[in-house]
Parts: C-alpha cells; structure tokens; sequence
C-alpha cells in the first residue's frame, strides 16, 4: 500500500479494506487523490491528509482534467476535517 493511501485511511479513521465513500458523491472510493499533485513539488511532502482526498474513479479523473472542480474537491475536503476535528 502506498504511504499517502496509508495516511489517508490512518487520519480519516478507516481501516484497510473498509468502504470508503466518495467525498463528493458518495460513491466508493477507489483512489486517494493529492490535491496539488506530488509531481509539482517532487517530493512526497505532500502526503499530508489536507492534501489527500478519497475519491470515486469519475471524480478523480474530474479532478485532474477540470483545476476548477479540483479547487472545489479541496474546499469540500477541508471543511470535512474541520468538522470531524482532524489535522
């Protein structure tokens, strides 16, 4: 398992194997998706969970061809931790 799946699934209180649901549609979460790409800073920096968000396969590819849709998933995903208390 990749490292920023692994802290995905630590911060948000999942474990490996459960289902995880879209942060958008509900949807099952097939991909955690970095919402500034790891490859625009180089490094693995970026998997910290302000950064990571569970997505469904249709979301994620939104997210990557669509920045406005991507900014809208990052605004979305915040507010989901600030209401469930995590950092």
């Amino acid at each position: 398992m990749k490292n920023h799946t692994k802290v995905y699934l630590d911060k948000m209180g999942y474990a490996e194997g459960e289902y995880i649901p879209c942060e958008v549609c509900q949807m099952e979460a097939v991909d955690v998706h970095h919402i500034s790409p790891r490859g625009m800073g180089g490094s693995k920096t970026k998997d910290y969970i302000q950064n990571l968000v569970g997505l469904c396969r249709t979301c994620h590819t939104l997210c990557e061809s669509d920045k406005e849709f991507n900014n809208k998933v990052k605004e979305l995903h915040l507010k989901i931790l600030e209401v469930n208390d995590i950092n």
